[in-house]
């Protein structure tokens, strides 16, 4: 029975509008036919609903979850929740769920399936991979993974005798970022990235669109800084929500943010705005870098890239002057031409020389805590051919590169790839040129896909393994590395529903079923966690109360005044000139490179995100979609007025190889430059599975077709493809 708002009326005449709390609502209640709820359970746990990971509390009532709040001791969350976090309740009741393990019954991508048992599913795939391994090798099985799911699926991969796998994560996004900070100051600058926004008093935003990718606890730090009065400088060809807070927005020519860096640093040098001291001290080749960006002068650089000369003048001297409280914010996904690395290298240079590297307000140092190595099974893997995951570049990290999977597979060189698990990644939405993706599927002789909402790529799968969500499991702990040093623990909050099950357990089902049962030696994962914990000296239950444990003693962020720090290079400094690179043939400081710009009637395509969605992983969410259902393309007034194209108007985006978009409401606007269009990632979902989501918006991931590589690290270059508009839907 439900209660209508006369009859809540009654109750609140009959209790003094105190509902929940008094005996008289109880016995109102009673009297409507409705037991009364039992009291409310608070479980911690660690957000999965984007790789923030922030710590969450779920109240739960009556075995439901009805509302997600962040913990307030967890540094990640520090007591808020994004629109995505919330969105947590969405997926775990989103009624378009996979609910049970799933043959291909058709041709593959034809979306029909018959519902097996999971020990026919599980058996399936063991029969095959065995097959797969006797003809080809152990090696023709390859993982493309994304998320927590990823230690589980590697570790029986390696297990069965295969080194081949590779995340969007390091190709796709951040990996040009990390090899340029490694060569420099011999590490990366952390997941999340170590950022002591909240002491800076000069932000640098590239491209980085802070408020829109709701990267939690660096958007309230950012709020801090603009509440303090930090200047801003934000380079990007749209007006992104954090272009509202600066004091300075640079319409950037895109493909040219490379000329204004290597300007600034000229500026800052020949003008002895750089931090003297920090620079002596700490670094390695500044006479070389000077040297090197003379010819890089501002006026220059406002030919490359549109910007007046006198502001880059200007922005450069705000540097200097707040120095070294600075932060040349790094950026997340760094995917965007062929010289990623070098891009990135002028970021971590600039960040050097305003010695901001270890300071307040610029990049705050690792905190370090020592922890013994705890595996998920003390025995070796087994030997194995050379891993082709990394191809031919030299900086490649150990998340592999993704096209380098899908050029095997295509080619069979340097051997065959042969079958392919697909683990919370959506393949057609990650990954550039889906022709290529799609035609190196066709190769396969097995497809399974893991995950927990039939996206894109899982409709590719010859088997569908659902797993639970992160709200109905155990992870692996979460190393926390802000400030200080924390653990974070997942632990479910209601147990699974339908016949889903947890990463880990899949991955352990299957490994008995390939004889692999002694690199599995525990029970359930929670036993593992209990000895990891005895093993590190955590009280489990301590953290599984609290849902995250810190170790204040880690804190370091800054180098003392006067301290003999040593980076991990290994020269013990800053390389400001990377003889590293140079030894692998690269240019040991960045130059600047020239790239195509689009012709009369054609737009650079360029796209982000939005706070309420990651990626195409939510834009099925019941909760998240009512807030965004649909992406749109930003197109410059000028354009549109041009064009005859009114605001709202439905238009179709081709791109230079003749693909057609879905048709996507045009967003008429000033707050982008004239030669782009923008469209938020994620949308069209091709899958017909996903109710909401299916052929809503346009695919910026279609129209990507063209991509460039960097050479130094595998990571690839997406915003080099262009657009024009046509109004035929």
């Amino acid at each position: 029975m439900s209660i209508t708002r006369r009859d809540f009326l009654k109750i609140a005449a009959v209790t003094g509008g105190t509902v929940a709390a008094t005996t008289p609502a109880i016995k109102s209640v009673l009297a409507l036919g409705r037991k009364p709820a039992s009291l409310p359970q608070f479980v911690p746990t660690t957000c999965e609903m984007c790789f923030w990971r922030c710590g969450a509390i779920a109240k739960v009532v009556d075995g439901k979850v009805v509302k997600l709040d962040g913990n307030p001791i967890h540094p990640n969350s520090r007591g808020k929740l994004c629109a995505r976090g919330h969105g947590g309740i969405g997926l775990l009741y989103d009624p378009d769920r996979l609910k049970t393990p799933l043959i291909n019954t058709g041709a593959r991508g034809e979306g029909k399936f018959k519902k097996v048992s999971w020990d026919e599913a599980l058996g399936f795939v063991a029969d095959k991979m065995k097959k797969i391994k006797e003809k080809y090798g152990a090696e023709s099985v390859a993982l493309l993974t994304h998320g927590t799911i990823s230690t589980y699926f590697m570790h029986l991969l390696q297990a069965f005798g295969s080194p081949n796998f590779a995340m969007p994560s390091f190709a796709l996004c951040r990996g040009a970022r990390g090899v340029a900070f490694e060569v420099t100051f011999g590490e990366d600058v952390g997941n999340p990235e170590r950022l002591d926004l909240q002491n800076s008093k000069a932000i640098v935003l590239m491209g980085s669109h802070l408020g829109e990718n709701a990267h939690n606890s660096q958007c309230q730090e950012f709020a801090e800084a603009v509440g303090k009065g930090a200047t801003v400088i934000v380079l990007d060809p749209r007006f992104s929500t954090a272009a509202g807070k600066a004091k300075y927005w640079l319409p950037i020519k895109p493909a040219t943010d490379l000329a204004i860096l290597l300007a600034w640093i000229n500026l800052i040098i020949s003008e002895g705005l750089y931090d003297k001291e920090y620079v002596a001290k700490y670094t390695n080749g500044f006479n070389e870098v000077a040297q090197a960006v003379k010819e890089y002068t501002p006026e220059w650089a406002e030919k490359e890239t549109d910007i007046p000369a006198r502001l880059i003048v200007e922005t450069a001297r705000v540097l200097g002057k707040n120095k070294p409280n600075v932060l040349i914010h790094p950026g997340r996904h760094t995917a965007w031409y062929a010289d990623n690395v070098q891009r990135q290298r002028a970021v971590a240079i600039l960040t050097a020389i305003l010695g901001s590297y270890g300071r307040p307000g610029g990049i705050y140092l690792n905190p370090k805590k020592k922890l013994e190595p705890v595996f998920l099974s003390e025995k070796d893997y087994p030997d194995h051919k050379p891993a082709m995951n990394k191809g031919k570049y030299p900086f490649a990290g150990e998340e592999g590169v993704t096209h380098e999977i899908v050029r095997t597979t295509l080619t069979e060189e340097p051997y065959p790839i042969k079958a392919w698990f697909i683990t919370g990644t959506n393949i057609m939405k990650a990954m550039p040129n889906q022709k290529d993706t799609i035609n190196a599927v066709k190769k396969l002789d097995l497809l399974v896909a893991v995950d927990m909402m039939p996206y894109d790529g899982v409709m590719l799968a010859d088997v569908v393994l659902p797993e639970c969500t992160y709200l109905e499991r155990h992870d692996d702990f979460f190393t926390v590395k802000e400030r200080s040093f924390g653990i974070s623990i997942r632990q479910p909050v209601v147990q699974p529903m339908y016949d889903t099950k947890p990463g880990w357990w899949i991955a352990k089902e299957l490994g008995k079923r390939l004889g692999l049962e002694e690199f599995f030696p525990w029970n359930t994962f929670e036993d593992f966690l209990k000895m990891k914990a005895q093993t590190w000296g955590i009280d489990y239950s301590e953290l599984a109360k609290k849902g995250y444990i810190d170790f204040p003693e880690s804190a370091k962020p800054y180098i003392a005044s006067g301290e003999d720090y040593k980076f991990k290079t290994h020269s013990g400094k800053i390389e400001l000139y990377s003889r590293e690179l140079k030894e692998k043939g690269f240019d040991p400081v960045p130059k600047y490179t020239k790239h195509s710009q689009p012709s009369e009637g054609w737009f650079r395509l360029i796209y982000g995100r939005a706070p309420v969605h990651t990626f195409s992983r939510t834009t099925n969410n019941p909760s998240l979609w009512e807030l965004m259902e649909e992406n749109v393309a930003w197109v410059n007034a000028k354009v549109a007025k041009k064009m005859g194209l009114k605001n709202g108007e439905y238009i179709v985006l081709v791109n230079q190889d003749g693909v057609k978009s879905n048709k996507v409401r045009a967003k008429v606007t000033e707050r982008i430059r004239p030669d782009c269009i923008y469209l938020v990632h994620g949308f069209d979902s091709t899958s017909k599975l996903l109710h909401r989501a299916y052929k809503r918006g346009a695919d910026d991931q279609q129209l990507i077709t063209k991509y460039d590589i960097d050479p130094i690290s595998g990571s690839v270059g997406m915003r080099v493809n262009f657009v024009k508009i046509t109004k035929e839907v």
